[in-house]
């Protein structure tokens, strides 16, 4: 299983797309949204206050379709930190990647930090399976201004439905022990969620490995 689209026959209903049959995944209701994660205007004003959050400019763009979370995710992260590959179109451009519009199947999180390291000359390092206690330092480190993290997780494990998806983290609520989550899905929209939680949800398989999260600096 990838990021962006689920091959399985429980899970959706097929469409043609590209001249391919591919299942879409099971949707997240608005109420799941609401239940799951923690979207209090008094709590995202303190998050989007955090130093790595503020780059963003409390603004993101969203994803031009199911399979782009890995490219949106990039772009938006790229914009905060001043490279000049700020779109979808500009972040694939000359990679090979994601070719007629659409990321056959997603992106791994390996694909994903290729596709970052051919637009950037800044260190782009895949984290993967992360104890509990190393995984909470990640964290810690995200409210680094010099630092910017995707996470790589399951929708399932959060929102009882759906499968991968990559978004930026914007930081830590320590005190609350909340991860701020800048989700690329415009439906989603960013949000807030226990560590622990966000810990299940990216100790899971995508395939044979772990999801995780990658770090540029």
């Amino acid at each position: 299983m990838r990021r962006g689209i689920l091959v399985g026959a429980a899970i959706g209903v097929s469409v043609l797309l590209g001249g391919a049959y591919v299942l879409r995944p099971a949707e997240v209701s608005p109420a799941a949204i609401r239940t799951s994660v923690e979207q209090s205007p008094e709590l995202l004003n303190r998050a989007w206050s955090l130093p790595g959050a503020a780059s963003y400019g409390r603004t993101l763009t969203w994803q031009a379709n199911g399979s782009f979370c890995g490219p949106a995710s990039i772009a938006n992260l790229f914009r905060s930190i001043g490279e000049e590959e700020t779109t979808e179109a500009k972040v694939l451009e000359g990679t090979g990647w994601c070719r007629l519009g659409f990321c056959w199947m997603g992106l791994t999180l390996d694909e994903l930090a290729e596709l970052a390291q051919a637009q950037t000359e800044r260190k782009v390092t895949v984290l993967r399976n992360l104890n509990p206690d190393e995984f909470r330092r990640h964290l810690r480190a995200s409210n680094d201004p010099s630092r910017r993290y995707i996470v790589n997780f399951s929708r399932e494990a959060i929102f009882g439905a759906g499968v991968g998806h990559h978004s930026p983290i914007g930081g830590y609520l320590e005190a609350e022990d909340l991860v701020f989550v800048l989700d690329v899905n415009e439906d989603f929209k960013p949000w807030l969620v226990p560590r622990e939680k966000l810990y299940s949800a990216v100790d899971t398989l995508d395939g044979d490995q772990k999801r995780g999260l990658l770090l540029i600096e």
